[in-house]
This record gives structure tokens, sequence and C-alpha cells, in this order.
């Protein structure tokens, strides 16, 4: 493969002359990290070490010594005319990748005899041309697994001798589509044995890693609640199987532009989340689950929910965003015709698709126009945005709301930079900490044209009780809205310092924030979430007037906790 370059927003020999506004931008907050030109080429090996305090017993500093980081925006869930139900062929997408700022994308093919037969080796030989011509950008090829026993997963590799005949032995072997092991529920007598075989191909996959058979590989699971058919001792046991691997989930689906006023139909939903209750839905549920709330899965936007209690536990769960670029809205283009005697089974992969000039069905934006996950990294490069992932220093946003977010959590008496979004840092009971919360504004119009404006920020706060008796809660009763900032008219770069005290428990503080247009009481009250994000409408959704960003946790480990 060839040698990977500098994106040209960080490559000093690129003048800024020649950088558009949000290159401009992104430069200006790599300089801020301190990480501009060399020292993001060589991972900071360049950037002088910070003075810290000695080490404690364990060989782990107390007060934290996470490096400085630049965030790469990306995408983890896109489809092209390698699945059978998209559309845009591999150039198209790369394309409005790069157009749209992204760093990093994952294309994401739906699993089935196709694609594992011819697809996969057909999208392998254009990716590594892609990566060749267009070194400036990081194309990972992945797979959207059928879950035995559950939906969807965005499974990728990275780059290496292994990436595409892993994820075929994988697809061939495990996927729930392919052996007819998918879903499950009161409908399949075999729950148990499909849930099983997805504990074991998690497995599987974390072997390869640790055998170096591939680099790297990492698993989200894609739009958990559209179905209601990821229960949360499913989701639980997946993390359990290979949390090195099983990372988190998505926190905003794909399809965000399903309920655009006039667009698609009057029940439709952002996320294209219009489901109810089935007889493969998990029974605990509620209702409301079927919806998304300021764009997003129940699962996240409810504070005190499903994400909170997981995290309650005092592990890691990551939440990203992505396009799940299927069809776009208001795109012209449309599915080519088959020649005579063949289909996606016996070739792998669709017609290229034909420009009609007519607006045609769609509810997707195209990767980086809407939702975009930000990952931390040192430096520039494949493995980098995994390890970013894996470590959870991850935000997103909606409609390019915010331009940069750095969270830092140190204890008062320290002098360092303290610990970032995954981090954990060590205290002992009754210490004064401070979060602070370093935010950038939007520097210029979105693609639909709005210069967006963060009206607020959230500090959720949860407490650490550590694993769940029952493996199916999905409340965290203790985890609500500990205070709100408005920001409403501030501009440019400022920091937020938030005063933190260490009770007698362990928790975790993180972060969430929106454009003030829709607030209302959260899911589980007013003393849990007073203005939290709110379903929309049926078929009333305009998701550039309902922006919100989010922000992985940070943990906190009380000493005799």
């Amino acid at each position: 493969m060839t040698e990977q370059q500098l994106p040209t927003w960080a490559d000093p020999s690129v003048s800024p002359a020649d950088l558009d506004p949000q290159g401009v931008s992104r430069r200006g907050l790599l300089r801020r990290a301190g990480l501009f030109g060399a020292a993001f080429a060589l991972g900071g090996a360049a950037v002088p070490a910070v003075a810290a305090p000695a080490p404690a017993a364990s060989g782990r500093r107390p007060g934290g010594e996470d490096p400085r980081l630049a965030y790469l925006v990306g995408d983890h869930h896109i489809h092209s005319v390698y699945s059978h139900d998209a559309k845009y062929t591999f150039s198209q997408l790369a394309a409005a990748s790069a157009e749209f700022g992204l760093d990093w994308m994952v294309f994401t093919e739906h699993s089935n005899f196709g694609h594992a037969r011819f697809g996969a080796a057909l999208e392998h030989e254009e990716i590594r041309r892609a990566r060749a011509e267009n070194p400036r950008q990081l194309i990972f090829q992945g797979l959207e697994w059928y879950i035995p026993a559950a939906e969807h997963c965005t499974v990728f590799t990275a780059p290496g001798a292994h990436e595409v005949d892993l994820l075929t032995r994988f697809e061939s072997a495990y996927d729930g589509k392919l052996l007819g092991y998918d879903k499950g529920g009161a409908a399949d007598a075999d729950t148990a044995r499909n849930e099983a075989h997805a504990v074991k191909a998690l497995k599987w996959l974390a072997e390869q890693r640790r055998t170096g058979y591939v680099d790297d590989v990492l698993v989200l699971a894609n739009h958990p609640m559209r179905l209601g058919i990821d229960s949360p001792h499913e989701m639980r046991a997946w993390r359990d199987a290979a949390p090195e691997i099983m990372i988190g989930m998505e926190g905003a689906p794909g399809a965000q532009g399903a309920a655009i006023p006039g667009w698609r139909g009057k029940t439709s939903i952002r996320g294209e989340y219009e489901n109810k209750p089935s007889a493969q839905s998990w029974a605990g549920y509620p209702a409301d689950a079927y919806l998304t709330y300021g764009g997003f899965d129940w699962a996240t936007a409810t504070v005190g929910g499903l994400w909170d209690s997981m995290l309650a536990e005092g592990r890691l769960f990551s939440i990203t965003t992505n396009s799940d670029a299927h069809r776009i809205v208001f795109d012209t283009w449309k599915n080519g015709d088959w020649p005579a005697g063949q289909n996606f089974d016996t070739t792998g992969k669709l017609p290229d698709p034909v420009n009609t000039t007519t607006p045609q069905p769609g509810s997707d934006f195209w990767p980086g126009q809407f939702s975009r996950t930000h990952v931390g990294v040192t430096r520039y490069g494949y493995r980098a945005v995994m390890a970013g992932l894996r470590a959870g220093r991850v935000w997103l946003d909606h409609g390019h709301l915010l331009d940069g977010l750095d969270v830092r959590l140190k204890r008062d008496c320290d002098h360092g930079r303290g610990v970032t979004l995954g981090g954990r840092l060590r205290v002992r009971k009754g210490e004064k900490l401070t979060l602070n919360v370093t935010v950038t504004t939007a520097s210029r119009p979105n693609p639909q044209g709005i210069l967006p404006e963060l009206a607020h920020v959230d500090v959720v706060r949860g407490t650490v009780r550590g694993p769940v008796t029952d493996r199916d809660t999905w409340q965290a009763p203790d985890t609500r809205v500990v205070r709100t900032t408005d920001v409403s008219g501030r501009k440019g770069t400022y920091t937020l310092r938030i005063p933190l005290t260490a009770g007698d428990e362990s928790f975790y503080v993180r972060l969430r924030g929106s454009d003030g247009n829709r607030n209302g009481t959260g899911y589980l009250g007013a003393s849990v979430d007073p203005h939290g994000p709110i379903p929309h409408a049926p078929g009333d959704g305009d998701p550039w007037a309902d922006t919100w960003f989010y922000s992985n946790p940070v943990f906190v480990d009380v000493a005799g906790a």
C-alpha cells in the first residue's frame, strides 16, 4: 500500500491560501493542539512532554497523562453498488466524502451470497486503487454483519494482506442472514443458539487480531433500537465477549433525511425509525424506544437509559454517528438496469447508476454532509483512527454544529493535561476536580447554507456501581444532567471550566449540547433531564433545524470505592 500522506489541512507545505474555510479552521485546531506538521506526522514525538506527578505505586499516574490530540472526521457506515439495496459507485461516494471534509471512511456492504462470492474481492480492488491514487484519504473496507439473533453491526479491519480474506471468511461462517440465524425472538425456537453464535463470532475476530492475522479489527452495533431486536443482555454479551473488538454502537443512525417535510411521507421519522414491536423484538422495550430523539437513538438520547446503564458498570462503550448512505435525499440518480441473465447473486455488484435529472426517493445524506464522528488521534493513519476509536476519544455532531471540541478532566492539585474522552482519572474521596471543555464554534455555513449556533452545553453525571445482576437492565437511576451552561451568542474558541467534586463512589461524566431549537423534558422525567431531545411529529423532522453534539464519557475512579 502507498505510504500515507498528511491531509492538505495538516500539511505545512500546502499554503493556507489553498485551503477552503473548513481546512483553515481545522489547521487552526491542529496548531492549538500543538500537533501541526512534523509532530502530527511523527505521532507527537516532536512535542515536548508535559511535566506530571510521579507515578503511583501501580505505575499509573493519578492525574492522567493523555496526549495532545487532533480530531479526524469520519463515517463507519457507507454502502455502494456492492450492496444489493444501495445505488452509488465507489468513486461517487469517495468524491462526496472528500467534498464534505471526511478524513476516514468505511465501506460496509451488506452480507449476502453475491457479496461473499464476488463483491468483496471486486470492491477490494477498487479500494486498493483509490488508496494508491489518493494517499491523503483513509479508506477502510468493512462489512455490515447481520448479527445472529439481532440486527446489524459494522465490522472493519486495518489494511493489510488479509483484510478481504478475513471479512469473507467471517461473513461465510458467522453471518446471521447467510446462516438463517438472524433476528431470533418468539418466532425462532433457536434464539439461544443464534445468540451464542454471535458471541462465538466476536471471539473469532478477537483471535484473528491476537494472532496477528490482521493488525486490527473493530465492531460497532448499527441502529440498535430501529427494530428493538438488540436486547440489553445481547449487547452486554457482545461487549463482554471481546471488549477490545466490540467497542460500541451508533448513538445516532443514518437516514437522517427521512422526515424532511413534504419529502418522504406523513409517517416518516428521522433514521427511518418507523417500526413497532414485533415478535422478534425484546419485550422489555417501551413503544417510545422505536423513535429518534433529536435524531439520536433512544438508547443514547435517554439520560439514565440503556447507554448510561452500560456506562454505569464502569466500562467504556462508545457511541458514533454516520450516514448509512444508500439513497441520498433529492439526488437524481437511479439504479441501472441489469443485463439479461444477471443479478446480484451472480455478480456481487449492481449496475452503475443512471442520472435521471429528477429527484429520486431517498432518506440519507452523503458521508460527512450531515453526520460526523470525530476521533482523537496523535498522528494521521489507519491504525491511529482505530486506536482512537478503541480508546473512546470520540465526539459526534449533526449539521456541522461545531468546528471543534476538546475535553480534559483534571484534579485541581495537578498541573498536567488530565484525561480526555474515554479515559479514566484516579482520585481520592473529596478531591476537587475541573472539567475543561474547549469549544470551537462553527466558522462557516454548513452544507445546507446555515451557520450553526450552539445554544447550551449539558454535563451528564452517572454513578458507577459495577456489573449489573440483571443483564437486561436498561436504566441507570443515578444518572442525570447536573449542569447546563447557556452559551448562546458565544463565538470562536472558548473554554468552560466546570467544577466537580469526587464523592464516595466512582462516577463518569459526559457532554451533550444542541442548537436549542427543540428541547423538552427527557424520557425519564424533568428531575433527570429537564431540557433534552424530543421526538418530532411524524413527517415533520427537518434535521437541519434540530442538531446536537454528544461526547463519550470520562470515568473517575475514586480510591476505596
